[in-house]
């Protein structure tokens, strides 16, 4: 096999064993190949639906998933789209705890099946655990990590904070160090950490994992 094949095949693995670690806990959890797979199947979920919230997510904006689900005629809460005000991005955040689908990303993913987030607000993983009535999370192999919660932890504050915070221009230190810092910053993204280990009662949670790298 040439080096890309054999990328593949690896990503597939390490993808299969994540899956059947989230299902041993409970989670509704389904492995693709392809993320064009993953977002057909998104869109006959967004399809049934009246109303969708979208957390910030990289996975999902490559994936072209929130341009399809915006060309349903559904209502969208998306509170990184148009030229909002404050008060306007609160109230669409409020308002996606009560939609009937909430779409996300998510930061990491151990092979034992535990999903390990770190938000700036909150909405996002709010949306995730509790309120609305159908969530399902994209995550990429790159997001899938071995040694668990605490890889899991430094993955997210050493590799993707800092670009999310370059990307967002948070003016943070991580962004001259290009590591974590521990800061207090006011700009500070990484201010709520929450780790799923088994799916949240009466709730209908589906992790999609897909075998390439998505997100950061």
């Amino acid at each position: 096999m040439r080096s890309r094949e054999l990328v593949y095949w690896s990503g597939e693995k390490l993808c299969l064993r994540a899956v059947e670690g989230l299902k041993r806990r409970g989670f509704k959890a389904k492995y693709f190949p392809k993320v064009g797979e993953a977002v057909e199947y998104i869109l006959r979920e967004a399809a049934a639906v009246s109303s969708i919230g979208c957390g910030g997510s990289l996975s999902l904006e490559e994936a072209g998933v929130f341009e399809a689900i915006g060309k349903l005629g559904k209502k969208v809460m998306n509170h990184n789209v148009g030229d909002l005000s404050p008060d306007e991005k609160m109230a669409v955040r409020r308002g996606q705890l009560t939609c009937d689908l909430f779409l996300s990303g998510l930061n990491a993913l151990t092979v034992d099946g535990e999903i390990v987030n770190v938000d700036g607000v909150g909405n996002r993983v709010a949306a995730m655990i509790f309120g609305p009535k159908e969530v399902i999370l994209l995550a990429g192999r790159n997001k899938i990590v071995e040694g668990g919660v605490p890889e899991a932890l430094e993955r997210i504050k050493n590799t993707a904070a800092p670009m999310n915070a370059a990307r967002l221009d948070a003016k943070t230190p991580c962004i001259v160090s290009g590591k974590c810092e521990g800061c207090r910053s006011q700009n500070n993204i990484c201010r709520v950490t929450t780790i799923i280990s088994l799916p949240p009662k009466n709730s209908d949670m589906r992790i999609l994992v897909v075998n390439e790298d998505l997100g950061l």
